[in-house]
């Protein structure tokens, strides 16, 4: 083969294999006003329900949550499931469930390091899901979403911060009231006061903006949905993808989202995606 015809063919296939790639990928992996950074690798074990990122002293740090992620001790009392985090001000809180218990409990990190653990007996309208905890940004809210078809978040005073005894029932306190019906919503976060995105493993894995009449304060508020699009699909298998947690950081905006890969896929190639307005 002459050096033409090689420079030739290794031209188309440097061609083909850029379309192959190019095809492989979506248009867009942008959602709504949210532009995709990129996206890390998410281990199933440990990384795989949600995060949250965590300030103290000016310095910050990312912290997950997965099956793995439950101490013994707290499973051995029946706490079988971990949910998506939360963190502001440097209180750090952990929403627990189980299928044999009728309540809720949240694991707190407060700023300093000292660790408690707040339960909630279920009201007698209370699902015993416990997907999500979003703190608002004065940290003296805590957002608690259940499952399945919603139309409402429930609202509890801050463990560690507006309640400070562990030996007390944690009581609700009132709802965000959503003006639509959402679906299996995985995990929620504050951008603003009277603004949370929230993730969906509902039809369409979307990601949804619910924007507040009022900041929280003690009384039900209304909340209106909007649905920003469908989160990013990519992996080497095919199948139904599930989407988890997210976490907002303040500080320079950068917002995240779990989404788990199909089949065996989950285990290599689920991914963080991280998106800034």
């Amino acid at each position: 083969m002459t050096r033409g015809n090689v420079l030739r063919s290794a031209t188309t296939t440097l061609f083909v294999l850029t379309a192959l790639i190019l095809g492989a990928l979506p248009a867009s992996a942008d959602v709504g006003p949210w532009r995709t950074l990129g996206s890390d690798h998410a281990r199933p074990l440990d990384e795989s329900q949600g995060l949250a990122t965590i300030i103290r002293n000016g310095n910050g740090s990312i912290r997950y949550t997965g099956i793995g992620t439950i101490p013994l001790d707290v499973r051995t009392r029946g706490w079988d499931h971990i949910g998506d985090p939360g963190s502001r001000q440097g209180v750090y809180v952990e929403p627990y469930q189980s299928s044999t218990l009728r309540a809720k409990m949240f694991r707190v990190e407060t700023a300093d390091g000292r660790r408690a653990e707040y339960v909630h007996q279920l009201e007698s309208w209370e699902a015993v899901n416990n997907s999500f905890a979003a703190v608002s940004p004065d940290a003296r809210w805590l957002v608690s979403g259940e499952w399945g078809q919603m139309n409402r978040f429930l609202v509890f005073p801050n463990p560690g911060v507006a309640v400070t005894d562990p030996g007390k029932n944690l009581p609700y306190a009132f709802a965000i009231r959503l003006d639509r019906t959402v679906t299996n919503i995985q995990g929620c976060e504050f951008t603003s006061a009277t603004q949370l995105l929230c993730a969906s493993d509902g039809p369409g894995k979307q990601l949804l903006q619910v924007d507040l009449d009022a900041a929280l304060g003690g009384a039900d508020v209304r909340g209106v949905v909007r649905e920003l699009g469908q989160l990013p699909l990519q992996s080497g298998c095919s199948g139904n993808f599930e989407v988890e947690g997210v976490d907002y950081d303040f500080r320079d905006g950068t917002l995240r989202v779990v989404v788990l890969s199909p089949s065996i896929c989950v285990a290599f190639d689920s991914k963080t995606w991280r998106f800034r307005r």
